[in-house]
């Protein structure tokens, strides 16, 4: 199993984003980690500007997307956006794209959030020729009428990933992506909802295994501050579950919330955890850094604590 690190813009004077996302690359990208996971976040930083900007300044890391609202631009845009992208991480970028949510897309865009997944599949089918140029587009389809030509190609295979849930999702990434990208699934989600359903669907399209990347908070800590850390991920991960998206996809395990889905604890606890997502199913994962603490110099070094240790077990998982 690959494990990757969010890195992304958190609350903070937007002058300064840039740098702290900088040295957490690097830090990343020193302490071997697989992959560094980008979020889309839809009041801060654009992803794949923030992609290019790290690809940068690194040489081995993979830089991935997650995700970007398919919604918000047209997938030939996009493709542009995100071959160049690609292109200035020297192929490094794993595009992860998804149709949001309807509080996103409908109440924040004023976009429409109509049958998001038959959106999703017209919309793949004009991203994925278009990501494989350089050459014409021409798809039509219930979303799209394109003819468009494109003189870019990727500079290296570029992965895309979907933010799959349910099972029509599921099917759709399996069928049409590499993988799928997952926030607010606990391993028995995974295990008997999400790994099953993808992976038939890309076996029957002839596609190989698919990516299985969960997301989920982690904080080293001691027994009598598990609580804690809990309840600091429901309060500042939680409002994600006024999705129905996310309430079906928690319906599927054993978590109430994201707190439930919170590794914390010891290093033996949270290397069992990690170990219990592969079993699962899980090929990558998308650790959130949840540090705790009542000073900013106490989260700091709580931060700092977690990722040293989560790039620990990295090593010896390997």
């Amino acid at each position: 199993m690959r494990i990757g690190v969010m890195i992304g813009p958190e609350r903070g004077d937007t002058a300064r984003k840039a740098a702290r996302m900088i040295d957490d690359i690097k830090w990343a990208e020193a302490a071997g980690m697989d992959t560094a996971w980008i979020p889309q976040i839809p009041t801060d930083f654009d992803a794949l500007v923030t992609v290019a900007l790290l690809g940068a300044v690194t040489e081995r890391i993979e830089l991935g997307t997650a995700v970007v609202p398919l919604q918000a631009q047209h997938p030939v845009a996009l493709a542009r956006q995100a071959l160049s992208a690609h292109a200035v991480a020297g192929g490094r970028l794993a595009l992860g794209v998804g149709p949001s949510h309807h509080w996103i897309v409908q109440d924040m865009l004023g976009l429409p959030y109509e049958k998001p997944a038959a959106y999703t599949r017209d919309y793949l089918e004009v991203l994925n020729p278009a990501l494989n140029g350089p050459g014409m587009i021409e798809v039509s389809n219930g979303s799209f009428t394109v003819r468009n030509p494109l003189d870019l190609g990727p500079v290296a295979p570029l992965p895309v990933l979907v933010a799959a849930l349910g099972p029509v999702m599921l099917r759709i990434a399996g069928e049409h992506t590499d993988g799928t990208i997952l926030w607010m699934a606990d391993e028995r989600a995974i295990a008997d909802h999400i790994a099953p359903r993808i992976t038939k669907a890309a076996a029957d399209a002839g596609r190989g295994a698919p990516r299985i990347i969960a997301g989920l908070p982690i904080c080293l800590c001691a027994s009598g501050d598990i609580a804690t850390a809990r309840e600091r991920a429901n309060r500042i991960l939680g409002e994600a579950e006024v999705s129905p998206n996310y309430q079906r996809l928690l319906e599927q395990g054993d978590a109430r919330d994201i707190g439930d889905i919170c590794l914390a604890g010891d290093e033996d606890a949270i290397a069992a955890g990690l170990r219990r997502y592969a079993e699962a199913g899980a090929t990558d994962l998308s650790v959130r850094l949840l540090p705790i603490g009542d000073t900013r110099d106490e989260l700091i070094a709580s931060k700092r604590r977690t990722r040293e240790m989560i790039a620990q077990i990295a090593k010896d998982l390997r």
